[in-house]
């Protein structure tokens, strides 16, 4: 699998961070208000241009071609600022997984050859929804050669910002599911307005209703589960990237404020009970990026028991940055609910990201599984 080098990961971190910086920080507040407030387009058209869409895209797709590591120092950088973007980049990068993993190169370089703009070359896909656990509510019917998909697709993200979605369905004749390509500017797709979620506000998603709508079939028909597992061997341990991410924001912001924060006499970094709780945030951090680059090295090289370990790490780190986001909103106390310093945003995203790829205690009981066959 093709990597990015060592020189080329610092270049990556460096253009991902000073972006992070100038693009995210400032006006985080305000682009956490939507949908009821204006989204950041401004924002995603850098993103695009400096091919944060683009990492794992392999060369002939007009992609950047990296791997994981390259993917997860993106997400990591863009999460400890806004995991909102991070969002909007993992949901693109999971449809482009699912159509590589059925060996869907053509489509996906015509996708990025035609784009003139953000929303052409980006992918609507239910992130959130594992459809191996919850059946697509979506059917597909073949006709004068032609599939048209009917039905539903709950919370599908990027639905009303994309130009495409990649969507699971139900064929006729198929024990499985297979997902379609479908065009959102169809006629017979309706969409709802964008779904005010717990975290990643501006990472929007809707609701889809679709009436006999053309759908490009993805690889074979039926075997959409496959798809969907190989692509979630290799994006969990990118999960685990954005959740670090959102531990590092917030340790940082714990620790700046705990060195302004005066309370009986002294700044309150100097009092034991916080310098503990710093002292176990930073742990954690350590452990969680020794998780995501340990997994992402192996993903990146397919050693043996990579996907347990891509998979262990989200588990993992998820967890962990739901913990540790507590943390960072008591180390500031009642100011830490507000949103003048991110506190609470992170500690709702944290929570949110435990969703991607499918409901956590299931995860966890599906490694088991895998474990004990």
């Amino acid at each position: 699998m093709p990597t990015a080098s060592e020189k080329e990961l610092k270049l990556l971190e460096k253009a991902a961070a000073e972006f992070a910086g100038k693009e995210l920080v400032p006006n985080r507040e305000e682009n956490d208000k939507y949908p009821f407030g204006p989204f950041f387009d401004s924002v995603l058209d850098k993103a695009y241009e400096l091919d944060f869409f683009h990492i794992v895209l392999p060369e002939e797709a007009d992609g950047m071609g990296h791997g994981m590591r390259a993917l997860c120092t993106i997400l990591d950088c863009i999460c400890q600022a806004d995991s909102s973007l991070g969002g909007i980049i993992f949901t693109c990068t999971a449809a482009q997984e699912v159509l590589l993993a059925a060996g869907e190169n053509k489509k996906l370089k015509q996708i990025a050859s035609n784009a003139k703009k953000v929303a052409d070359f980006l992918i609507a896909f239910p992130v959130f929804n594992n459809p191996n656990e919850i059946k697509p509510a979506a059917g597909a019917v073949k006709k004068n050669g032609k599939y048209l998909l009917s039905g539903n697709s709950e919370y599908t993200v990027l639905g009303d910002l994309a130009a495409q979605a990649v969507i699971p369905s139900k064929t006729d004749g198929q024990e499985g599911y297979s997902y379609f390509l479908i065009d959102l500017s169809d006629q017979g797709v309706q969409k709802s307005k964008p779904v005010h979620s717990l975290g990643l506000h501006a990472c929007p998603a809707v609701d889809l209703e679709l009436n006999d709508v053309p759908g490009d079939l993805i690889g074979k028909p039926g075997e959409g589960k496959q798809y969907f597992e190989k692509m979630t061997d290799r994006l969990n341990v990118a999960a685990a990237a954005m959740s670090a991410g959102i531990m590092k924001g917030s340790f940082k912001e714990a620790f700046e404020y705990s060195k302004m924060r005066s309370q009986g006499g002294k700044k309150i970094i100097n009092w034991s009970e916080i310098k503990m709780i710093l002292a176990n945030m930073a742990v954690q951090i350590k452990i969680a990026d020794m998780c995501v680059k340990s997994a992402s090295q192996d993903a990146d090289s397919r050693n043996p028991g990579w996907a347990a370990g891509s998979r262990a790490a989200a588990i993992h780190v998820q967890s962990a940055a739901c913990d540790m986001t507590t943390d960072g909103i008591q180390v500031l106390g009642g100011v830490g609910y507000m949103k003048d310093f991110g506190q609470e945003k992170r500690f709702r995203d944290a929570k949110h990201l435990q969703a991607l790829l499918g409901i956590a205690p299931l995860k966890k009981i599906k490694y088991i599984d895998s474990m004990i066959r």
